[in-house]
């Protein structure tokens, strides 16, 4: 009986709400969570699950040990199906209404210092190809503030080097205009003109950037495993990821005075209050620049 409402549900996330493949599985991994508990409740359809219902299955959730930030996404899951069901008049009511989701502490993320990301971009060896590409890449990581899966998407026919801008493809198939540093074109257009037109590329690959020795696309998980290396490498041991670089290049723009907005442009954050983070970031630099300065915090 489920098995059609989630499949109805992920065609609505995908056409309707342009969710990328990773969120649309997410969600329904959520569902699927539900729909197991449900049957050992005594099965319902979603029509007849009640709110006491739903506080029930997010206590057996937390019972699973998973930790309040998976519980809160779980809840948005929850969330968005019934507002399908709502639209799709599989429902009546929406449970989850009232439904509260456990209290966050918002972590703030560590942050590297521009003399960091330095000494991580220093730590490439030239002397290969693939160094020459990991210089453009980790260039272009900071220069824009690009998510991880932005970067490793990014097309040469996005590419606006003449004019200092590339066209990001966001979360959500959202597009974006963002402004690329000159040292970012410099090694891009190294990569691309020297090391990268050697390669032989992969059917439909063609309009990639960033390619391994192989000719396909780069993972996620790759980026993540070059920049953990180069970091070793440059004797750094905070807790970094290609994320990091993005945090940084957002911290480092509040801290530079730019404009709340400006940044939730270039970040691509649908809301201000995400991009808010960064004012957080912001008020502990000026703790920290006057307990270092100030004399009376001597």
């Amino acid at each position: 009986m489920w098995d059609a409402y989630k499949k109805g549900f992920k065609a609505w996330l995908q056409l309707e709400k342009s969710l990328a493949a990773n969120s649309v599985e997410a969600y329904l991994r959520d569902i699927d969570k539900l729909t197991i508990f449900l049957a050992e409740q005594g099965a319902k359809s979603p029509n007849d699950v009640t709110l006491n219902d739903l506080e029930k299955f997010v206590k057996w959730v937390a019972e699973l040990g998973m930790t309040p930030s998976s519980q809160a996404r779980i809840i948005s899951g929850l969330r968005s199906f019934y507002k399908y069901c709502l639209l799709e008049q599989i429902c009546t009511i929406d449970p989850t209404v009232l439904l509260e989701a456990p209290k966050l502490k918002r972590a703030l993320p560590d942050v590297l210092s521009f003399e960091e990301i330095e000494r991580i971009i220093n730590a490439i060896d030239l002397s290969t190809p693939e160094g020459g590409r990991n210089k453009a890449m980790l260039e272009t990581l900071y220069s824009c503030g690009l998510r991880v899966s932005e970067l490793v998407n990014l097309k040469l026919s996005c590419l606006y080097l003449d004019v200092g801008f590339v066209r990001v493809i966001g979360k959500g198939d959202k597009e974006r205009l963002v402004p690329i540093g000159s040292d970012a074109i410099k090694y891009i257009k190294i990569y691309r003109d020297d090391i990268r037109v050697h390669i032989e590329i992969k059917k439909g690959q063609e309009d990639m950037v960033f390619l391994n020795r192989r000719g396909s696309s780069l993972s996620r998980v790759m980026v993540f495993l070059i920049l953990k290396a180069l970091a070793r490498k440059a004797k750094i041991t905070k807790n970094i990821s290609p994320h990091t670089f993005r945090h940084s290049f957002a911290t480092h723009l509040v801290e530079g005075g730019a404009d709340l907005r400006a940044v939730q442009e270039m970040l691509g954050h649908e809301s201000i209050t995400t991009t808010e983070i960064y004012t957080h970031l912001d008020r502990e630099f000026l703790r920290t620049t006057l307990q270092q300065f100030h004399p009376a915090f001597k």
